[in-house]
């Protein structure tokens, strides 16, 4: 496993473990963390690529409760290809009744490793998606949603450029 890899699953561990207890970290805010698929077009080669996406979002203006500061990190693998985005930007959101659908303008910093040869590439990403709150008829998970989430990433390194067509699902805890 990978330096980075590592600390990556550490850090959502810190985040998922230590949020409850410290409440005062994040105020007001949720974490996610699900199963991504991943179309990418690098120069002229396409790739289905499959991983993991994460993120923590905090809102952290109270006069402000449709704005939240989002940071996303994801991975995907693929025989001879390992790419991980770090992106930080800014969410859009409003709730209406069991749903919330949300936008974000998001950049940061892609890595990709293709046959021993690592790039850096600067990663914007354009996206949005929704989450529903979970219910059950005798159970009421007050602070759980279900995502699903979609997102156009462009890269460029030197002349090549990369387009990549994401979608998400997974699980949201809202604290």
């Amino acid at each position: 496993m990978s330096k980075i890899a590592a600390a990556v699953l550490s850090s959502i561990c810190i985040i998922l473990f230590a949020l409850p207890s410290s409440a005062q970290l994040l105020p007001k805010g949720n974490v996610y963390v699900g199963g991504s698929h991943s179309l990418s077009e690098i120069v002229v080669n396409k790739y289905d690529i499959w991983g993991f996406n994460a993120s923590a979002e905090d809102f952290p203006l109270s006069r402000l409760p449709y704005f939240s500061v989002a940071l996303d990190a994801s991975g995907f693998y693929r025989p001879g290809i390992t790419q991980y985005n770090f992106l930080l930007g800014p969410r859009f959101s409003k709730t209406y009744g069991n749903w919330r659908p949300f936008v974000h303008a998001l950049g940061g910093l892609q890595r990709i490793t293709t046959d021993g040869t690592t790039y850096n590439p600067i990663a914007i990403d354009f996206g949005g998606g929704v989450d529903r709150k979970l219910s059950v008829h005798v159970w009421r998970f007050k602070n759980f949603s279900w995502r699903v989430q979609a997102d156009y990433v462009n890269t460029r390194y030197l002349s090549a450029r990369e387009i990549e067509i994401r979608a998400s699902t997974g699980l949201v805890w809202r604290f």
